[in-house]
């Protein structure tokens, strides 16, 4: 069992920045692939970055360029660094962990955590 806790999440104007992390225990950090997801209210739940366990990362179009995501094994942390914020990206932000690079499950979420974006 995997355990994901996120914390950063607040309220900022547009333009701003603010920085997600994901603390991982229960299973080797190293090992893992790493997501993040948002929910916007009344929206489904939208896929928005990852980075695999060989630090290869992709990003959903709408993020690239403003978003970073990056993961420290030491601390079995990842980020997720979100610059020029728009109010659009105003969701509950969730980390997800997969065992499998060729699946599109992610078997552990964390319980989110809430970002929203002023105009």
């Amino acid at each position: 069992q995997v355990q994901l806790l996120e914390s950063g999440g607040g309220l900022v104007q547009a333009g701003g920045s603010l920085r997600l992390s994901c603390a991982v225990s229960g299973r080797t950090f190293s090992l893992l692939h790493m997501g993040w997801f948002r929910q916007a209210p009344g929206k489904e739940r939208e896929f928005v970055s990852r980075i695999m366990n060989d630090g290869a990362t992709y990003y959903v179009d709408s993020v690239k360029g403003r978003f970073t995501i990056s993961r420290d094994n030491a601390k079995n942390t990842v980020y997720l660094q979100m610059n020029s914020l728009k109010p659009e990206d105003t969701a509950v932000y969730y980390c997800a962990a997969k065992r499998n690079c060729h699946s599109n499950t992610y078997e552990d979420w964390g319980q989110g955590t809430q970002v929203t974006v002023s105009s």
